[in-house]
């Protein structure tokens, strides 16, 4: 199993650090480019809520990502470190009245686009999971 960890203050432009993570995360464990555009949707939309939700801009507060990557899945995990959420009852944002909301569709978003989301800690830690192919002739290389 291999792990990598990051760490970034609350400051919304460091969002370019995350995309970098992932860009080179992508090298050096060669994931598929079909579920690239995922990750990076995925993974800077839950950073992004880490930020602006969970740490509420506070540049003092820090957003933890580790990637662990395993024979035949990617987990993500985003942590923050603000009071957590009630992931459990969030507004429908395909419902007729949150259409026009400018907000809310970030959590709807990962679910589409993981194989697996799941919330630990009262909501302050996310992860996102993508299983990946496990290679025909039966190597991981």
């Amino acid at each position: 199993m291999n792990q990598v960890k990051i760490q970034i203050p609350s400051l919304i432009e460091n969002i370019r650090v995350i995309e970098s993570f992932i860009d080179n995360s992508k090298d050096e464990f060669e994931f598929e480019d079909d579920i690239y555009g995922n990750i990076m949707v995925a993974v800077t939309e839950s950073v992004n809520n880490a930020i602006r939700h969970g740490n509420k801009f506070d540049k003092d507060k820090n957003v933890y990502l580790t990637l662990q990557v395993e024979e035949n899945k990617l987990l993500f995990e985003v942590a923050d470190e603000g009071p957590g959420f009630d992931y459990e009852h969030l507004p429908d944002p395909t419902a007729p009245e949150n259409l026009e909301n400018p907000g809310g569709r970030g959590i709807f978003l990962m679910r589409n686009l993981c194989d697996e989301v799941n919330f630990l800690d009262e909501g302050k830690k996310v992860q996102l999971i993508f299983n990946i192919p496990i290679p025909e002739n039966g190597s991981t290389n």
